[in-house]
This record gives C-alpha cells, sequence and structure tokens, in this order.
C-alpha cells in the first residue's frame, strides 16, 4: 500500500461510532490518511452526542453525515484499503460486510447511542472516542509496508472498549 491509505468504517447505523473513527482518522492522519464511514442500515443523521463530543473535543463536525456503504461500492467511489467493522456483537448488531479487495478488521466496541440517563450516554461517547483514538493513533503509526492484518487487528484487543 502506498498513501494515502483510505480506511472506511462500518457500523449498522452510520451515526456514532463510525463517525467518531472516521472524523479522528481524518483529523489525526494528516495527508497520509483518509477516513470514511457508512452503514449497512444508516440513519437520518449522526447521533447529536457523538457530534457534540467531537465538537467538544476540536472536531470540524460540518461534513459528516450518515450515508449508506452502498456509496462506497458504486462507480467512482474511493478504492479502500482497510475496511473496520466496529459493531459489538455482544449488543446483538447486525454487522455489515463489505467485499472487495481491502484488508478487513474487526475492531469491536459497545453503541453509546443507547446508554441512558443521558450522563451516562455522555460519558460513553468520551470512552468510545478514547478508545478509538488510541486505536487509530496505534495505526496510523504502523509501518504499513512490513505490517499484517494480524498486527492491525491486535489494536482491537489492546484497547479494548
Amino acid at each position: 500500500m502506498t498513501p494515502p491509505y483510505n480506511i472506511l468504517f462500518l457500523c449498522t447505523g452510520n451515526s456514532a461510532r463510525s463517525i467518531i473513527s472516521e472524523a479522528l482518522c481524518n483529523d489525526m492522519g494528516g495527508a497520509q490518511w483518509r477516513g470514511y464511514s457508512a452503514g449497512s442500515h444508516p440513519s437520518a443523521h449522526p447521533h447529536t452526542d457523538a457530534l457534540a463530543h467531537l465538537s467538544k473535543m476540536g472536531h470540524d463536525t460540518h461534513k459528516y453525515r450518515s450515508k449508506s456503504w452502498d456509496e462506497f461500492s458504486a462507480e467512482g467511489a474511493p478504492q479502500m484499503d482497510i475496511v473496520v467493522t466496529v459493531c459489538d456483537n455482544a449488543a446483538n448488531e447486525v454487522c455489515p460486510v463489505f467485499h472487495g479487495q481491502h484488508i478487513k478488521l474487526y475492531w469491536p466496541a459497545p453503541d453509546p447511542a443507547y446508554v441512558e440517563p443521558l450522563s451516562a450516554r455522555q460519558a460513553a461517547f468520551a470512552k468510545t472516542y478514547k478508545v478509538f483514538r488510541a486505536r487509530i493513533t496505534a495505526l496510523q503509526a504502523m509501518d504499513m509496508d512490513r505490517v499484517s492484518r494480524a498486527d492491525m487487528q491486535e489494536i482491537a484487543d489492546k484497547f479494548s472498549a
């Protein structure tokens, strides 16, 4: 692979975990990394608490929207180098499967969108942000010419949710 590396973060609704991951990847990756996100059954829009936490952490949230993974299999779509599914099987979610020539990773994290009450949900979004920031930082620090899929997958275990 040669930079820039395109990475697609997938979840069901594309409203929280994948949006947070997309923003982190883009804002931390400079010119070497391009983050995208999508869902198998996208929400109408990103979760307001996800956008609020991203904004609180200094990210510009105006460009982020919930979108279908179909956009990334359409003609003219960017070619992905890495596709990361962020669904948490413990939550009984149906996680999308994205086909094609790329490295496939599974970085599960609980969905903070359904945590109640509000104070606990805000804490869950903060934790989700912290976990994905650590994972993406570790991934972007790797020598992409020498790293294996197993090395990339190990990041999820090291920085678990």
